[in-house]
């Protein structure tokens, strides 16, 4: 087994003596003091170097400009996420707000539990105080799920907020996801911002010298937990809002009813503090029982191997802690776990900052078969046991379709005109059971601020044209009239990430309203799951037989989805020099394939080339597969749709790391899955129809088109 240990042993035998003995911000001087940051600073800490990976990350940062960072030297700035570099873009953001907020400004720091996440949550607030800002902390400055956070920003009225974390990445990588005063995560535009006062501040001190950061004395009164003790941490104020939306008398009396616990696992992360608070707030605490509950940056080894399976090296490998990994959830310890818990318990699993969920379910060894031909994923438990794992495709639909039949049953559901949002990435399953209950949809590309941007759209119309239809427009151009009272049923994404809209809007003390909450919420989903789970408990049913039957009730033959990932480096690796180095040659690798499939969307929507062009070029390219029922490509905001007759495919390259990933969702997962793998494995090669038809010159520039088309996308409506 791997041991925090092993990973504490490589990083000090990967960091000069020079390094460790030389801390750069000592945040254990309590008392008010100036960083200087000197003209020499900027080439010996490779502060340059460093601003150029960070700019590039920010332009198309999903969820926090994310990096690896030195975990036990955290001033070092060969690594991407260092210390200097959050003084640098916390000073940054302070500028951009002073300069547009004249009065007051309030803001929320919060964490989970990553390594040197409370140093970095004191250094921010630190130099927001010396700048004038109040930053209001967590009560003791304990940990906070990234929901909680994003929902005490908007209810509060305040002007925004960072949380450290780095969702379910590897356990060396740590980030800020910046909020904004809607608690939804920046927007590109809204990090630009701030990344250009970084440029600034470092063009000054090689310009005069050098630039000294205030940092406030760790006591200065403009650091203050008092707000978050009056709100007892918000715990109260969240729970009613779960009150007036999924957490029903209906719901929670089914929970209550439960005569086998729901199992909870934290992966070592934030959630446990404050679910069992909220719980208890519910009257519901003793339907639950906990898996890794204490907090740990390790994760409690989830994740970890001693087995590169790139390089079938014995080293140090991890997978990161998302469950919906199967490498991961191999390492979770269910086997033994699970060994004695009766058929039909449900596990719900979440990740550090408590913004994801994952499902799994005990069930007989009779079931194999079934699960085989629904498609659901799972590990052997005992001779008469399996357990299942669901992907969030098929947990949010079960979950979806479970909350529509809650609110009939409470005569809600039909008084608004319903709709949900989803990504692209997405099941289509989604989209034909929303079709069969009469439900808009709407689609985005992948990422809950695309999905907050919906929202916002749709109080903008609300609020200048009562009473009228609201159009928007999705990221396939398509205009969806959602009606004149709008209520969201639910917005998620593939990655395991989900919201729902309450009957009535939501209101900030100031009188705000929302439709729905800015951030995924597995505090949410949890209620609904487990209601839903009390119930199938009630009918002697399993989560895969709940499945089957919404599967069947809603004609859905498309039921197998799946994700690939190309990774082009080894995130673990210990030397930040080869680190760094591996991934830009990655990036270079990621963005060869995807200007590959660019370039045909554009192409197409150009008619530059037919759609008989197009499937020329991917018969060529890819001459194992068949193509002849292929319908459409199109560029999705993010990534490249392929929409075949009985299929559809999605290659993006990921917006935080050198990584390609694939989403395949059909009614043949065998063939799902050989079209996601061989998309995302494509180095990028033009082939003769392409080089002919479509030309290097036009593909150069795709991608700098395929990032206005987004920002075009993201602004219509605002």
């Amino acid at each position: 087994m791997v041991k925090e240990r092993d990973l504490f042993d490589l990083v000090e035998k990967n960091t000069p003596e020079e390094i460790r003995k030389n801390p750069i911000i000592d945040i254990s001087n309590k008392k008010a003091f100036e960083f200087v940051l000197e003209r020499n600073d900027l080439k010996k800490l490779g502060l340059w170097k460093w601003f150029d990976n960070y700019r590039k990350e920010a332009m198309v940062s999903t969820g926090g400009i994310r990096g690896p960072q030195n975990i036990l030297y955290p001033w070092d700035t060969r690594f991407p996420i260092n210390q200097v570099g959050m003084a640098l873009a916390t000073l940054g953001k302070c500028l951009v707000l002073r300069d547009k907020i004249s009065g007051k400004i309030e803001k929320l720091e919060g964490r989970e539990v990553r390594y040197n996440s409370k140093s970095y949550v004191e250094l921010i607030s630190r130099i927001q105080a010396a700048q004038g800002i109040k930053t209001h902390l967590p009560v003791g400055g304990e940990t906070i799920p990234i929901w909680l956070s994003s929902f005490l920003i908007f209810k509060l009225d305040l002007a925004g907020g960072e949380n450290v974390t780095s969702s379910h990445a590897v356990s060396t990588k740590t980030a800020t996801k910046d909020l904004n005063d809607q608690g939804s995560q920046f927007m590109p535009e809204e990090s630009m911002e701030f990344v250009s006062r970084i440029e600034d501040i470092l063009k000054t001190a090689e310009r005069e010298g050098e630039y000294r950061i205030k940092i406030s004395s760790s006591d200065d009164p403009l650091i203050s937990e008092d707000l978050m003790k009056g709100n007892g941490d918000g715990i109260g104020m969240y729970t009613d809002y779960l009150k007036r939306g999924v957490a029903t008398k209906r719901n929670i009396r089914l929970i209550k009813s439960m005569k086998n616990r729901i199992y909870i696992d934290c992966v070592g992360g934030c959630m446990h503090r404050t679910m069992t608070r909220i719980f208890r707030g519910l009257g519901i605490e003793g339907s639950f029982g906990w898996f890794n509950e204490k907090e740990d940056p390790f994760f409690h080894g989830i994740g970890k191997v001693f087995r590169n399976p790139k390089t079938g090296k014995g080293e140090y490998f991890d997978y990161s802690c998302d469950s919906t990994i199967r490498e991961v959830f191999e390492t979770m310890g269910y086997e033994e776990k699970m060994k004695n818990r009766p058929v039909g318990t449900v596990v719900e699993i979440t990740d550090p900052d408590g913004d994801r969920l994952v499902l799994g379910c005990i069930e007989p060894s009779g079931r194999e078969g079934k699960l085989k031909e629904l498609g659901i994923d799972f590990i052997r438990i005992s001779k008469d046991m399996l357990m299942s794992i669901y992907t969030p495709n098929q947990s949010f639909l079960m979950t979806m379709d479970f909350h529509v039949k809650q609110l009939k049953k409470e005569g809600i559901f039909g008084k608004r005109d319903n709709f949900i949002i989803m990504t692209t990435a997405s099941a289509t399953s989604w989209a034909k059971w929303a079709g069969k209950n009469g439900i808009k949809v709407i689609f985005t590309p992948v990422g809950f601020k695309e999905i907050a941007a919906v929202m916002r759209k749709v109080e903008k119309q609300q609020a200048e044209r009562p009473g009228k239809d609201v159009i928007i427009r999705d990221v396939f151009g398509n205009d969806v009239n959602i009606g004149k009272r709008p209520r969201l049923v639910f917005a998620g994404e593939e990655s395991g990430g989900m919201i729902t809209g309450p009957e009535e809007m939501i209101r900030s003390k100031k009188g705000r309203t929302a439709i729905a909450m800015r951030e995924k919420s597995a505090g949410e989903a949890m209620i609904i799951v487990s209601a839903l789970a009390g119930y199938l408990e009630g009918e002697g049913m399993t989560l895969s037989e709940y499945l089957e039957s919404v599967f069947e009730e809603n004609g859905i033959r498309e039921r197998f989805d799946l994700r690939e990932e190309k990774i082009y480096y080894n995130e673990s690796e210990p030397d930040p020099v080869k680190l760094v180095n591996e991934k830009e040659k990655g990036e270079a690798k990621r963005d060869d394939n995807d200007r590959f499939f660019l370039g045909i969307a554009f192409a197409l929507s150009d008619g530059k080339i037919c759609m008989d062009e197009a499937k020329k070029i991917m018969k060529e390219a890819f001459p194992g597969l068949d193509f002849s029922n292929l319908e459409k490509v199109v560029f999705v905001g993010d990534g490249t749709f392929f929409r075949f007759s009985d299929k559809y495919v999605e290659v993006r390259k990921s917006g935080t790391d050198a990584k390609t990933k694939a989403y395949a969702v059909g009614d043949d997962k065998r063939e799902c899955r050989e079209f996601a793998r061989a998309f995302i494995g494509y180095p990028g090669k033009l082939t003769k129809t392409y080089e002919r038809k479509i030309g290097k010159e036009f593909i150069g520039n795709v991608q700098k088109r395929a990032m206005g088309s987004y920002i075009k996308f993201l602004k219509h409506g605002m």
